[in-house]
């Protein structure tokens, strides 16, 4: 005897109405309920994306590491080396900047990837037929990569910063101001440098071109500057050292490489300058260009 099957769900029927007067054809009106998308749509997607691949993970993990450990392992030198003579007057906070300049490639990396990659793989096409706002798609793509690269980069330096305090027992006390830059500021800074990655992604559509142009951005300043010699290059010598991306995060601990380049929260603002202008340049192109 055979088992009775459940009954099969039926289809919502579609809903036929009566046309307009004088026109001999219906009106249809579909039974799936239609909504109207907003940014939070788009946000949710961009999120789904970017903890669903491996690069992600694989990156921020070996942001993670890079930052934790050449931190930890800078103290961890120091704090056996060099007496108390030596500590005194240093801010315990500054030797997490190893790490971060390392680490930042890593965050750069992502950045690009999480533009570039898609138009690599043709998803992008996709992406843009399921929400035909461009700008829109980049600002969640923006929105969700800075929240995630700033919440690691902040726990990540806020522990280097804790376990550094406590092993250099010689050195002297941050005070406030210098927490907050010490990781508040310096978070925010190296999600900047993330963000602006991640529309000059947008803009080159090419992740190798784009990773190598940024890399180049923050390392080539400095290595520039280093072999001016002449004299007759000397204030571009100094305005290259000034605004390297090296210096400037040493300008978040007072350990900038020249003593007139940015200060305080310079660099901040700096970063937030030209991250809007390429942001509104990325929009501006997605725009004109065909996907």
């Amino acid at each position: 005897m055979s088992t009775p099957q459940p009954p099969m769900p039926q289809a919502a029927a579609p809903n036929w109405q009566a046309g307009a007067p004088g026109s001999p054809y219906p009106t249809y009106t579909s039974p799936i309920p239609v909504v109207r998308t907003h940014l939070g749509h788009v946000i949710a997607s961009e999120w789904t994306k970017i903890r669903s691949v491996r690069s992600t993970m694989w990156t921020l993990g070996v942001f993670v590491l890079l930052v934790v450990g050449i931190g930890v392992l800078v103290a961890t030198l120091v704090s056996t080396n060099a007496g108390e003579d030596d500590l005194a007057g240093n801010n315990p906070l500054s030797f997490g900047v190893f790490g971060l300049l390392l680490g930042s490639m890593c965050i750069i990396t992502l950045g690009v990837l999480t533009t570039a990659s898609e138009y690599g793989t043709g998803m992008i096409r996709t992406t843009m037929t399921a929400c035909p706002s461009r700008g829109r798609v980049l600002a969640a793509k923006a929105i969700v990569f800075f929240s995630v690269a700033f919440t690691v980069t902040f726990v990540s330096v806020l522990l280097v910063a804790l376990a550094d305090v406590g092993m250099l027992d010689g050195a002297e006390k941050p005070s406030g101001g210098e927490w907050l830059k010490g990781t508040l500021g310096i978070s925010l800074y190296i999600a900047l440098l993330g963000l602006l990655s991640l529309v000059v992604g947008s803009i080159i559509r090419h992740s190798a071109g784009a990773i190598t142009l940024m890399i180049g951005l923050v390392l080539a300043p400095l290595v520039i500057a280093l072999f001016m010699f002449s004299s007759a290059l000397e204030d571009l010598r100094q305005a290259l050292f000034d605004y390297s991306i090296p210096n400037q995060l040493g300008a978040f601990y007072t350990t900038s490489l020249s003593k007139t380049g940015p200060t305080g929260w310079d660099p901040l603002w700096i970063a937030l300058g030209v991250t809007a202008a390429a942001f509104a340049g990325a929009v501006v192109l997605l725009q004109k260009r065909d996907v």
